[in-house]
């Protein structure tokens, strides 16, 4: 409070976005993966010149295949990151136990690196470690918070549900599209899905819009044109 009792603190509320990592990663990933990889397949099989059930064939195999993919592939990811994590506490747990006054000066000595003296540095460690031994070293020796830990099972089902339901944009986009504009269609919902996906996760993520739109859109780009290519090549030769 102010001198004389005037006014109050107010109190200062700061929003974070790192807690945000682990499901904002799967779902821009899952998201972003889902138009660059559908739509070019389908852009490379409508290129070989092929019918609109078979483009739509294709487009809904990869929406399958790749919501599978994603789910398997972030659930095997992250469950190796939550392994190595388990094992770092365990062994931290087994060093508190059998050595616990060393382990006491560790930690001191990392906030005497921090800028403590070490008198302090000793009473902080002291105090955190009576309120949460494990929990202080888990943070400030291994880096690991418990809002930020791995998740296997949740970057599973977001990447799975973002690729499937952005999967659907390039198929939608066939299914209205005239037979003679199917793949500017795709290739340009597509691309401007992409670009608000990057910017919308930049957004989220603290970065600049702009630049994270402009690279996956660019990627997304070079992805088609790839493909495309390829299409019309292995069309031509068939043919």
């Amino acid at each position: 409070m102010r001198a004389g009792g005037q006014g109050r603190v107010k109190r200062h509320h700061e929003t974070h976005r790192s807690g945000r990592a682990g499901w904002l990663r799967a779902a821009v990933l899952g998201s972003d993966d889902a138009i660059v990889s559908t739509s070019s397949l389908m852009i490379g099989v409508a290129a070989s010149s092929a019918s609109k059930s078979a483009i739509l064939i294709a487009g809904i195999a990869g929406l399958v295949a790749g919501a599978m993919s994603m789910a398997v592939g972030e659930y095997v990811s992250v469950s190796s990151q939550r392994d190595a994590e388990e094992a770092d506490i365990e062994r931290e747990k087994h060093e508190l136990a059998s050595t616990p006054e060393a382990e006491l000066s560790e930690l001191a000595s990392i906030y005497v690196k921090r800028g403590l003296d070490k008198e302090l540095a000793m009473n902080v460690a002291e105090q955190l470690s009576l309120a949460d031994r494990l929990g202080a070293h888990m943070r400030d020796e291994l880096g690991i918070e418990q809002g930020t830990r791995a998740r296997p099972l949740q970057a599973a089902w977001i990447s799975a549900a973002s690729f499937a339901s952005f999967s659907l944009l390039p198929i939608a986009a066939l299914l209205v599209a005239p037979t003679d504009l199917r793949m500017p269609v795709i290739a340009l919902l597509s691309l401007g899905s992409l670009a608000a996906l990057g910017a919308f996760g930049g957004y989220l993520g603290g970065a600049p819009m702009g630049r994270a739109a402009l690279r996956v859109t660019i990627g997304g780009g070079v992805a088609m044109t790839v493909t495309a290519a390829i299409g019309r090549l292995l069309g031509v030769s068939v043919g």
